[in-house]
């Protein structure tokens, strides 16, 4: 049996079941048949990707929702294998450690500030706090007209709604953990 088809078997019974339907009902609503549903269900069919559609639109959810992968309770990062987002010509190397992909209303980011760097922040949504912890160098931070000088082994918070900006001042690249909140 091919993995795929058993990731999308586990979630469809479980999007089915999450939103009450039965399989009559979700046939009724996606056009799929009760036989192909059960069939999909138990790992041994090949659903076609027009197959899927009809189901993630009759469960109106979205396609991804049948093909995700399910998350394991534990999870190791390794930022060397992380692909960074780049600033300032890759002078700014910001890596996604753990994004908000989850809905959990937060996100945790790795960065390195080479030494004169600077990144400004296009305002994140309203009411969006950033908490800054420097694990090497200083950076300067620009937020709501303030200027903050912020060193190694301090941290900052502030609401990151607005323009905002960090650059390294002192000398080599500057370390820092970001967690961007999300209200």
């Amino acid at each position: 049996m091919n993995s795929m088809n058993l990731i999308v078997a586990k979630n469809i019974r479980r999007l089915r079941e999450e939103n009450k339907l039965s399989m009559d009902e979700l046939s009724k609503l996606s056009g799929v048949s009760k036989s192909m549903l059960a069939q999909i269900e138990r790992g041994e069919g090949n659903p076609t990707i027009s197959t899927l559609w009809k189901l993630s639109n009759g469960m109106k959810v979205p396609f991804d929702a049948l093909t995700v992968r399910p998350k394991s309770p534990y999870e190791i990062v390794k930022t060397s294998e992380l692909q960074p987002l780049l600033e300032d010509g890759g002078r700014v190397r910001n890596y996604s450690v753990f994004p908000d992909d989850e809905n959990r209303r937060f996100a945790v980011y790795y960065l390195e500030l080479e030494e004169g760097s600077y990144w400004e922040s296009e305002p994140h949504l309203k009411g969006t706090t950033e908490f800054i912890t420097i694990f090497a160098g200083c950076i300067e931070i620009n937020t709501g007209g303030q200027r903050f000088m912020v060193s190694e082994g301090e941290s900052i918070r502030f609401k990151a709604d607005t323009l905002h900006s960090y650059k390294n001042t002192g000398g080599g690249t500057a370390v820092l953990h970001m967690i961007l909140y999300n209200p």
